[in-house]
């Protein structure tokens, strides 16, 4: 495991990623910085985070033979991992809010980004980037179903232990993937879900208002929604807001 660290960046996974494509990376290289001035998260969204504070990093993955066709375990392992670190800080009402956002009650703690490279029908390798909120205690007014760790618990925390025991649990969670325990790894995704099998107002992408209920994950990634009329419908990244 080789850490990287960085006083400031513009985003760590993109960092990262242009390493990986000028030279051999060590699996597991990480990049850690204590300022990212254009953090990233899904869909392009924006990640805040007051500097030195809280954990803004990136891994770099390499697999032997992961499928694409797999990726949505992928997700599952590395949702699970941050999932069990703060579950072992004590961090109460921990959910992993579809796909892989991590909450305290309604209110994200920790964002999630996966990238990856792609040879053939398999996954060549991926660059995941996380950013925890762990002992900045005022973020902004925008910003108003946000948490840390340390508003959690009203512990400081030491950033290079915590990043070491995500490293540790993320390691593990993917020798589960390359042992190809699909099904450990998506019915421990599941148990924790958030709002799973709790009736459940979303807005899609035409900005339609519904009732449904989460009923599970497709073989592509997809949430599945279980409707008033008892049939399900598959929603992709971009087609579904929760309420």
């Amino acid at each position: 495991m080789k850490i990287i660290k960085l006083n400031a960046t513009d985003s760590t996974n993109s960092f990262l990623k242009d390493l990986s494509q000028n030279s051999t990376l060590e699996n597991y290289t990480i990049v850690v910085t204590e300022k990212q001035t254009k953090g990233r998260g899904q869909l392009n969204s924006n990640w805040v985070s007051e500097p030195s504070k809280n954990l803004t990093f990136s891994v770099f993955i390499n697999f032997n033979s992961l499928k694409i066709i797999n990726n949505k375990h992928l997700n599952f392992a590395i949702s699970l991992s941050i999932f069990n670190v703060l579950k072992a800080k004590k961090i109460l009402n921990l959910f992993i809010k579809w796909p892989n956002d991590i909450l305290s009650g309604n209110k994200k703690i920790c964002g999630i980004l996966i990238e990856n490279t792609f040879k053939g029908d398999k996954i060549k390798n991926s660059v995941i980037g996380i950013g925890l909120n762990v002992n900045q205690e005022i973020f902004p007014n925008f910003l108003n179903k946000v948490t840390s760790l340390k508003l959690e618990t009203s512990f400081e925390y030491n950033l290079d232990e915590l990043l070491k025991e995500i490293v540790i649990e993320i390691k593990k969670n993917i020798e589960l993937l390359e042992l190809e325990k699909f099904k450990l790894l998506e019915e421990k995704y599941l148990e924790v879900l958030y709002k799973k099998n709790i009736p459940t107002m979303f807005k899609n992408s035409k900005d339609e208002i519904f009732m449904g209920i989460i009923s599970g994950i497709s073989i592509n990634g997809n949430l599945q929604i279980q409707l008033e009329d008892g049939s399900i419908k598959e929603f992709g990244i971009k087609e579904i807001t929760f309420l």
